[in-house]
């Protein structure tokens, strides 16, 4: 049986939305794991995270507070049906990312990020997959507010997309 999995980041909630969109919890809701690549603003946004996930892995990120910081760490991995993932909120500049996370991150297939609010989906030359959810709530320069959404199946990582959050 497949495992559905939710990457999130950058929910900015209460700043840049009052709350999360219903699209978003029902996709979290129905998910076998969730992660939250970091950016939560408020401590009340991770106890509805826990509340409503199977299971959550969420790291910190810069706009996080000193709450966040002890309930969260800065990174955080788990491996699900031999997939090994590593998540951060930041990894740096675009230019660089693939080979700079292959060095920082030698034993992870996939590594889930944040901070750029920007989606990203590419494969490092040493086969390290990189994904950044973009931005539920906070699409920035993109054209859509964005979430991803997988599959582990047979130890592999499989139909990754990126989900646009509908307005309204």
């Amino acid at each position: 049986m497949p495992l559905k999995l939710v990457f999130v980041a950058d929910t900015h909630v209460p700043k840049r939305a009052r709350s999360l969109p219903e699209q978003v919890w029902a996709a979290v809701e129905t998910a076998d794991v969730v992660f939250h690549a970091g950016d939560w603003v408020e401590p009340a946004l991770l106890d509805e995270f826990e509340e409503r996930s199977t299971l959550l892995l969420g790291v910190h990120g810069n706009n996080d507070g000193p709450e966040l910081r002890r309930r969260l760490p800065e990174t955080a991995g788990i491996t699900l049906d031999g997939v090994r993932f590593a998540m951060v909120h930041e990894t740096g500049p675009a230019k660089g990312r693939e080979l700079r996370c292959e060095t920082l991150y030698p034993d992870t297939d996939v590594l889930v990020f944040g901070h750029s609010h920007i989606p990203w989906d590419t494969t490092s030359p040493g086969g390290l997959r990189l994904l950044n959810p973009g931005s539920p709530t906070d699409r920035r320069r993109q054209p859509a507010c964005t979430y991803m959404e997988a599959a582990i199946d047979g130890g592999r990582l499989a139909e990754v997309r990126l989900v646009e959050v509908r307005r309204g």
